[in-house]
């Protein structure tokens, strides 16, 4: 070990402590969820009681978890959105009673339009505690790969697309959080967070290689494993680029970046006219440049998403990556982060019952006027439920239509794993089927058949004698056309196996078998690519649907042919 790196692992250690001890006291609240949580709730509304929201709901009347439930009912965005509203121009105890609202972190936009969700004190104290914990125990967990104070590739957002009319800005967190950070930890990280405002996709991913090719890069970090994919990608098609600016020490001028940007990188472009040599070499020999030729796989960890649509990305990281081990990022967006993963290779995380409080109902009952609702300490392993949670900066029980399952339990704590978005469905014939199902009988069946499948999503075709479903696919995708064939039979079956409605549907001839519908090669990209400008998404955090219940979206695609299962 050389002395540099030596003392960097010593302040490490000695960074780390207080968190070390804090994860010991997490694990020992983990043996009591229902009394953490119940403290934790009243205390959110006692510190909120005094903000017009508060008011409205009588806060100050409640003394336990059934008077909270009995005063506030499940809602969405939308039930909290005019309070939100009154705090972006400037009114802020309408809904918190926190004095700064630091910044209003933008959703996805995967789904619908994007939310404004306040970062206050208490979110980023949450925010950082559960990303502190998450990251010793990642460390700890692969200590032999010597990734503790290496450098992270993460490509971060945006932290200020626009302001409000109070001049809070707007934007995405990480960004932010990036921006904010100790100088000792920006540093950590190969790219800079104001590559995250360079607007033009290829250009952002160009610079996060430039930056970060030179670095012995510890860790590949991404919400969205499809942005490692493209990371990947890029590196191999820009890199007689990359090859001239490593050997001349800059930074290609035909790319779309914004000037004070590109004057702010511009001096950190050094020269590595060797390392430019090598690569070239082994790009030479093998005909194509990967992560691997760069970055030994044998000191590499990947941080991203594992659960709900992930499967297709996930499936094709091996062939840029190799095998490091993968570490689940958790339950988490905008709204906050619900799950603490504790272990590689699971996309389980231990519900986080320091930061939010939870409530569960049953995947069954979310559209019944009185469903069942559960505490944390009340689930059981192996079912499905709605999560629910209340956060103590003004989202109170919070519909945020994630889907989980309990894979099972740390002390009395249950790990949780995301399925995925539960307002994705689709019912033609009684058949109820869920995006879960179709992501599951697609990893099911992409496990045992060798058919390379990029991206997908399944959709209900009408057809007056035989309703089906069509698994939308790119031409690239369809070139061995009796694997294809075979893959589909398969697929059906699996479903079955995942939805007895399903099943039972096709038994009974009301439901048609899988058929391959392909669309031109790339369609799909530029088909995200529009989504997301419709909603004004984030695209490292976007989640391509794997099932779309718009009976009429063949109509809106560029179909070229189908093909029906062998």
């Amino acid at each position: 070990m050389s002395l540099k790196r030596f003392i960097l692992v010593r302040i490490g250690r000695l960074i780390s402590y207080p968190i070390r001890r804090q994860l010991r006291l997490f694990e020992v609240a983990c043996q009591n969820p229902e009394g953490v949580q119940t403290e934790l709730l009243l205390q959110i509304i006692r510190n909120q009681q005094n903000t017009a929201f508060g008011h409205d709901h009588k806060f100050a009347s409640i003394s336990s978890v059934a008077d909270y439930r009995k005063n506030l009912s499940i809602a969405p965005y939308e039930y909290v959105a005019p309070y939100i509203d009154r705090v972006t121009k400037g009114e802020t105890n309408a809904l918190l009673s926190a004095k700064r609202v630091h910044l209003f972190a933008l959703t996805s936009g995967t789904t619908a339009s994007r939310k404004l969700i306040p970062v206050t004190d208490d979110y980023l104290n949450a925010y950082k505690r559960g990303w502190n914990m998450w990251g010793v125990k990642m460390y700890r967990d692969n200590r032999g790969r010597k990734v503790a104070m290496r450098p992270i590739m993460q490509m971060a957002g945006d932290p200020e697309e626009f302001r409000t009319e109070a001049g809070i800005p707007c934007g995405n967190l990480s960004g932010y959080t990036a921006m904010v950070q100790k100088r000792l930890i920006r540093g950590m990280y190969s790219v800079p967070y104001i590559v995250g405002k360079i607007k033009d996709a290829k250009a952002r991913y160009y610079v996060a290689l430039r930056c970060s090719v030179t670095l012995n890069v510890s860790q590949f970090m991404a919400a969205n494993p499809s942005t490692l994919v493209q990371f990947a990608r890029i590196l191999d098609s820009e890199k007689e680029h990359l090859f001239r600016d490593l050997h001349d020490g800059t930074l290609r001028a035909d790319l779309d970046i914004p000037p004070d940007i590109r004057a702010m990188l511009t001096p950190k472009m050094g020269k590595a006219a060797a390392l430019a040599e090598k690569l070239n070499a082994i790009a030479m020999k093998s005909g194509r440049l990967l992560p691997t030729d760069v970055w030994p796989v044998e000191g590499t960890v990947i941080n991203t998403w594992t659960g709900g649509s992930m499967g297709p990305y996930l499936r094709q990281l091996p062939e840029y990556f190799g095998t490091p081990p993968i570490r689940d990022l958790g339950l988490l967006a905008s709204e906050g982060r619900m799950t603490i993963p504790f272990e590689n290779s699971t996309s389980g995380g231990v519900l986080d019952i320091w930061s939010h409080y939870f409530e569960f109902v049953p995947e069954g009952e979310i559209d019944s006027p009185q469903p069942t609702v559960l505490g944390a300490h009340e689930l059981s392993e192996g079912k499905s439920y709605y999560l629910i949670p209340t956060t103590a900066y003004g989202l109170y029980r919070y519909h945020i239509s994630d889907l989980v399952r309990v894979t099972g339990f740390f002390g009395r704590t249950p790990i949780v794993e995301f399925l995925g978005k539960g307002h994705r469905f689709s019912n033609m014939t009684g058949e109820k089927l869920s995006e879960y199902h179709v992501t599951k009988a697609m990893d099911a069946v992409a496990g045992r058949q060798s058919l390379p499948i990029t991206a997908y999503s399944l959709a209900p075709m009408w057809d007056e004698k035989q309703p089906y479903y069509g698994l939308f696919l790119e031409e690239a995708d369809a070139k061995d056309e009796a694997a294809l064939r075979r893959f589909l039979a398969a697929f059906d079956k699996q479903l079955g196996e995942e939805n007895i409605e399903y099943a039972a549907k096709r038994d009974s001839g009301r439901l048609g078998p899988v058929r391959a519908v392909l669309i031109p090669t790339g369609e799909w990209t530029t088909w995200d690519r529009n989504r997301l400008s419709q909603t004004g998404g984030s695209p490292e955090q976007y989640k391509h649907p794997c099932l779309i219940g718009d009976i009429k979206f063949r109509d809106t695609m560029k179909v070229l042919r189908e093909i029906s299962a062998g």
